[in-house]
């Protein structure tokens, strides 16, 4: 497991977590492959989507979650639970990581979730991926997020939020393979 002190900057940490996870570090790549399981994953590395993920990667070191299933599954709950602006590569990724996590770790997904609807994260904050935020240290960025405190217990709206969010992004994840079938008759 992949840890960052208070006092690293965000720069060297995110070259440990870069390391740590077999990653080039450029997001100059064509092309993105996952693999679940034995099935490779691909799809286009869209300017949207490196726009979101070089705060993606932040979000990961701030708050610690790992790139294990599980841990996307985190990070995609506690982004979504605070919002992912006008980052719409953010949002639908994170629909499909919090559903695979709430089938793999129900709680843990939404211990995040509450998480996130009581902490701040980049989407809103910054904007966009600015090179200054890597001289800060992971400290100064975990307290401007509200991260150095513990999570809350959730209240009755974190209940309801989790509960509308959890249904959209099953839908969502539904309406993909409706959407490619009906794609697929309509070029047949």
């Amino acid at each position: 497991m992949t840890t960052y002190e208070n006092d690293l900057s965000m720069a060297a940490a995110r070259q440990r977590y870069f390391t740590a996870n077999g990653f080039d570090g450029s997001y100059d790549e064509r092309w993105v492959r996952l693999k679940a399981g034995p099935i490779p994953i691909v799809f286009p590395n869209a300017p949207g989507r490196v726009r979101a993920v070089k705060l993606h990667d932040l979000h990961h070191i701030a708050t610690g979650y790992q790139t294990t299933w599980t841990g996307e599954g985190e990070i995609g709950a506690w982004e979504i639970a605070g919002g992912c602006a006008h980052f719409a590569w953010a949002w639908v990724l994170n629909f499909s990581a919090m559903i695979i996590g709430m089938v793999i770790a129900p709680r843990v997904i939404f211990q995040a979730f509450v998480r996130g609807r009581h902490t701040r994260n980049l989407y809103g904050s910054e904007g966009q991926f600015n090179e200054a935020i890597l001289s800060r240290t992971v400290g100064e960025v975990r307290r401007d997020l509200n991260l150095d405190r513990p999570i809350p217990p959730p209240t009755g709206t974190d209940f309801i939020a989790f509960a509308f969010w959890s249904i959209f992004s099953t839908a969502y994840l539904l309406a993909l393979p409706a959407a490619l079938v009906y794609l697929v008759t309509l070029a047949l």
